[in-house]
């Protein structure tokens, strides 16, 4: 099986979660399967490396899990953006709306410099809203967004639209 057809088959389906009519796509299965999960770091580095990137930005909180390991491997910085109130130093935030209800993250001020460019990392792309919000507070912070990077896309509800008008570097390991 490829990286891919392992990934499909590790994902759990947890219906009406987090509330009716939604098919929640768990990757907490992964997580458990350590040579797989070493896999999709591998993956996502050989893909990210030819492209010319500063920093990976890695949004609340699954999108820590890989984001991480990919800054590691590219031996570059790793930022957190966080749920709001989560950032202890100043910060800038932006609010937006998610398919079932709003949330609203922040960046610290002085984590990202000018003009460098930046790799948004998450688990999943849904309709786009938070990586949306990532890539704003990218902007705000002098940055440029170099692409982003997802381990699943939910292409039916075509967030990827949207996530063009910062970059056409965008990347998923699985799409449904």
């Amino acid at each position: 099986m490829n990286i891919t057809e392992r990934i499909v088959a590790s994902i759990r389906d947890v219906p009406d979660f987090p509330k009716p009519g939604i098919t929640f796509k768990d990757i907490t299965p992964l997580l458990k399967d350590v040579k797989l999960s070493a896999d999709i770091t591998n993956e996502l580095v050989e893909y990210w490396s030819t492209h010319d990137i500063d920093v990976v930005v890695g949004i609340e909180s699954r999108g820590f899990i890989w984001g991480n390991s990919l800054a590691q491997q590219m031996k570059i910085p790793f930022i957190p953006i966080r749920k709001k109130g989560k950032l202890p130093a100043e910060t800038h935030s932006f609010k937006y709306d998610l398919e079932y209800g709003s949330a609203e993250v922040e960046i610290h001020k002085d984590a990202i410099l000018n003009g460098q460019k930046v790799l948004i990392h998450d688990d999943l792309l849904a309709t786009g809203g938070t990586a949306i919000a990532a890539a704003e507070l990218v902007r705000v912070s002098g940055g440029i967004v170099a692409g982003f990077s997802f381990l699943v896309e939910l292409s039916f509800l075509n967030g990827i639209k949207d996530l063009k008008t910062y970059s056409d570097h965008i990347h998923s390991l699985v799409s449904y």
